[in-house]
């Protein structure tokens, strides 16, 4: 895992009430984090990705699967987390969840 990886998984794992794995296969790809909960795909992307980069091809195959991709770049996780977690979190509100039956972990019991 990158420096940036690492830090982007903290606040993955300990700000969202939904679970996400880290360095997931699907398909034939490795992906940075996944929440199957809600098919949502998270890559951290450094320069190397700005040129000749096969990102196009890697995306269109994870939605034909059924999961959305966002991508946010190294310098965008070392600079302003803040805005990179807003943008996952707005993902994640805006896609269905494929447990419906399941509650999410941060909600209140049932009395």
């Amino acid at each position: 895992m990158t420096p940036e990886e690492a830090r982007l998984w903290i606040r993955l794992r300990d700000d969202t009430p939904w679970k996400f794995r880290r360095q997931e296969p699907i398909d034939r790809f490795i992906c940075d984090f996944v929440c199957y909960a809600k098919r949502l795909v998270v890559e951290v992307d450094g320069a190397q990705h700005d040129v000749g980069s096969d990102d196009e091809i890697r995306d269109r195959r994870l939605t034909e699967l059924g999961f959305a991709v966002v991508r946010v770049r190294n310098s965008e996780v070392r600079h302003d987390l803040d805005e990179v977690m807003d943008r996952i979190g707005d993902a994640l509100l805006n896609r269905p969840d494929v447990h419906r039956s399941r509650r999410p972990r941060d909600a209140a019991p049932d009395d």
